[in-house]
């Protein structure tokens, strides 16, 4: 894979350059935000691992600012101290993929950096529940007119319930859809993604399509009732 490496404690970024080129990655390096957005601009990666304690502009803005202005889909590992869900749910509003604790297991990093880099996907057509459309080809997604803006991985499990709707899709099957065998400690990162994606295809003033199947996990129908 290629790699693009955006931390400034050099310390740490010289460790991790080393095992991912000892791996067989080709890594490029950052010390800020306004370093690692010029890279993406100009760069293709496969990946991007990105501190959130950045000196000047911070991880969360530079995610946001890719998402945003470079439109910059390709997936982010965020590295940060803080494990509040509240911090988790921020980095992924940001549109991050997913994150790490520090200090981290590299072992860990490398599957983690695996899973989210896998971004295989069908081709051809599109999806539809209701009046929620998923463009496969363009990523685009609709909830009657208005356009719904999604995260990447907020777009692989829209496209998984929607490939099982009415079906339910398990927590297990998602978590392992975005993080393979490498899952975070805790739900709290799924309970983010999922969060996200209902504020995205479920606006207060039209029907309920996610629903969750307490204990169980997640579907897509066009109905009130989850049953």
């Amino acid at each position: 894979m290629i790699i693009l490496l955006v931390e400034d404690d050099r310390d740490l970024a010289a460790n991790l350059g080393e095992f991912l080129e000892s791996a067989g990655h080709q890594v490029d390096y950052a010390a800020d935000g306004s370093i690692a957005i010029q890279l993406c601009s100009r760069n293709r990666y496969d990946v991007i691992v990105l501190d959130v304690g950045l000196p000047g502009m911070s991880g969360l803005d530079v995610c946001r600012r890719l998402r945003t202005e470079a439109r910059v889909a390709t997936p982010v590992l965020m590295l940060t101290a803080r494990d509040l869900e509240s911090d988790v749910l921020a980095g992924f509003e940001a549109g991050a993929d997913d994150y790490m604790r520090k200090p981290f297991s590299l072992k860990e990093l490398s599957a983690r950096l695996s899973a989210i880099a896998r971004r295989g996907r069908a081709s051809g057509g599109s999806l539809s529940v209701a009046d929620l459309v998923l463009d496969v080809d363009t990523l685009s997604v609709r909830r009657g007119e208005a356009r719904c803006s999604l995260t990447p991985s907020g777009l692989r499990i829209l496209e998984v319930l929607m490939r099982t709707a009415p079906g339910v899709v398990s927590r297990e099957q998602l978590v392992e859809l975005l993080w393979g065998e490498a899952p975070p400690a805790s739900d709290a990162a799924l309970r983010a993604h999922i969060h996200l994606l209902r504020q995205a295809i479920d606006p207060p003033d039209l029907p309920r399509l996610l629903h969750t199947i307490h204990g169980v996990g997640y579907r897509l129908a066009n109905d009130a009732d989850p049953r």
